[in-house]
């Protein structure tokens, strides 16, 4: 009896699991997305807070109220570009979501194609903010320059453009980061790496960073443009 008391633990660790019973690898995932997920919140708790203890603040609909080749004297579009971006980023998360399932019926090709299509998602959306923070620097909005009033007229400070360009820059960071993981796993897929495994976990644990990003961009978009 204490033989099998003694060797039971290594039985149990050698197999891979965690005291959760969960892949040891995804319970690590997990425990990075907590932690980024305080960085996250810390950024917008303090800009909630400097928000709403401020008097003034700018506009969204009229800071945000362009987009890529707008005809000359058509009227503001608030908010519309930035809602194309945030349905792309939706969108990359759904074919995610069909990429880690071809994963789990060990299918190479749906694999492959709905990481393609989850690459070129983010792509789009990284190409999107990269436009939106041109328009907007073009304008003289940056790190220490805040060209917009406020929306009662009065002289705003440099909080907002400060915290925007921080926040939405630390959430395409991730974003890039995301794509460089699934173009890793697409190479590993193409390279039939997973087959050789008997499976396709390391999609599952890199569709929990993209789903992340997503989540954490619902906060950013309505912190920022709804607010």
């Amino acid at each position: 009896m204490s033989t099998s008391t003694a060797t039971a633990p290594t039985k149990y660790w050698s197999g891979g699991k965690s005291p959760f019973n969960v892949e040891y690898g995804k319970l690590m995932m997990w425990y990075f997305l907590m932690s980024d997920a305080f960085t996250f919140g810390a950024f917008l708790i303090s800009y909630g807070t400097t928000r709403f203890a401020t008097t003034g603040w700018p506009n969204a609909n009229e800071v945000f109220s362009t987009y890529p080749f707008k005809p000359e004297g058509s009227g503001p579009a608030p908010l519309i570009f930035v809602s194309i971006m945030t349905f792309i980023l939706i969108i990359s998360s759904v074919t995610m979501v069909l990429a880690v399932h071809a994963g789990h019926n060990m299918d190479k090709k749906g694999v492959v194609k709905n990481l393609i299509l989850t690459i070129i998602g983010g792509l789009a959306f990284l190409s999107c903010q990269a436009w939106e923070w041109t328009h907007l620097h073009n304008e003289g909005a940056w790190w220490g320059r805040n060209p917009f009033p406020n929306a009662d007229g009065t002289i705003s400070t440099t909080n907002f453009t400060n915290f925007f360009f921080t926040i939405t820059g630390f959430h395409g960071f991730h974003v890039f980061s995301g794509v460089v993981i699934n173009v890793v796993m697409l190479i590993m897929t193409l390279r039939n790496k997973f087959e050789q495994r008997g499976h396709y976990l390391m999609i599952e644990k890199a569709g929990l960073y993209w789903h992340f990003v997503d989540l954490v961009w619902v906060f950013v978009f309505t912190c920022f443009y709804l607010l």
